[in-house]
């Protein structure tokens, strides 16, 4: 396989990213890439880029956009201060998974995680997604605390 390249996000990359936040099947809520460049999305998208904790990326095989996440950087005062990493919105097209993509984009993460001074890195994940969990374990990550969400 070519190598992988991982690039911050543009504007003109929210059709790509929306489009597979999309194609979600675990998602109640299903985003119309059609929208992309709605205010809503602009916003969040201006909001993301502008914080320096905050890379929403790209990965791109030969120049073709084949996943996207979303990588926060949060100071902490647990662990003498200890910066984490929280990786999020992992996506890869359908016609470009099982060929370890989303392998190289959580290697990737782990490296920036690491190159920030980061003690941790963490995600959660759908708990209907039992191939993903199995995927994060190969990977090194454990499953060590039970995840809430309160939709406002």
């Amino acid at each position: 396989m070519p190598d992988l390249a991982i690039r911050n996000a543009t504007r003109d990359d929210l059709s790509f990213i929306i489009g597979l936040i999309a194609h979600d099947t675990v998602l109640d809520l299903i985003d119309d890439p059609a929208d992309a460049h709605g205010p809503e999305y602009l916003a969040a998208f201006e909001a993301i880029t502008a914080d320096p904790n905050q890379l929403l990326l790209v990965a791109e095989i030969d120049g073709t956009a084949v996943g996207t996440f979303q990588l926060t950087f949060t100071p902490g005062i647990f662990r003498r201060g200890a910066w984490r990493c929280s990786i999020e919105g992992v996506h890869v097209s359908p016609d470009h998974r099982n060929k370890r993509i989303g392998e190289k984009m959580t290697i990737w993460a782990t490296d920036q995680a690491r190159t920030r001074g980061c003690t941790m890195v963490q995600l959660t994940s759908n708990k209907k997604r039992t191939d993903a969990h199995r995927f994060y374990e190969r990977l090194g990550f454990s499953r060590s605390h039970e995840g809430f969400k309160l939709y406002l």
